[in-house]
């Protein structure tokens, strides 16, 4: 993990004694930091990217913005999912004495710098790979792992058989 993500995320759990864990993951679901338990972390990434997909299909119903964050009280507590950037959110379990006023301000300036920082690990990563796609599209050739489909079938590309 990037220590930059990881500061953050560290830093607000010690400013904040009400959050008793947190998680970062990609909006796909996919864990990239936890102070949680291994599989409670992984199974919470997932929900909270199903969650938060959701809310943000109805924040796009109602045409009233984006959403800014998924709030699910509990009877003990609260889980809170925040946008990180472009690529993840952040997620926070906290205790019923949470005060969440100001816990969604400093979340969501922790989220963005998480989220700021992941953006840009995961664009370098990506970016290595895009002349060749690139390349492969505009000469007509398939990309890497992709073959024509034979005349008359409805599609034009379909996965290599492995």
């Amino acid at each position: 993990m990037d220590t930059t993500m990881d500061t953050e995320l560290r830093g607000l759990r010690r400013r904040r004694p009400e959050v008793a864990g947190t998680v970062l993951a990609g909006r796909d679901g996919v864990l990239i930091s936890s102070d949680l338990p291994t599989t409670d972390a992984t199974h919470l990434a997932a929900l909270a990217a199903v969650g938060f997909g959701l809310g943000s299909r109805v924040a796009d119903a109602v045409r009233r913005g984006d959403l800014r964050e998924s709030v699910v009280h509990t009877s003990t507590g609260c889980v809170v999912t925040y946008p990180a950037g472009r690529h993840a959110l952040l997620t926070l379990v906290a205790g019923a004495d949470a005060d969440l006023e100001t816990l969604h301000e400093e979340a969501r300036a922790v989220a963005e710098r998480a989220g700021s920082a992941f953006d840009a690990q995961r664009t370098g990563a990506t970016a290595s790979r895009l002349p060749r796609l690139h390349a492969a599209l505009t000469a007509g050739a398939p990309a890497p792992g992709l073959t024509r489909r034979r005349p008359g079938t409805t599609t034009g590309w379909r996965r290599t058989p492995r």
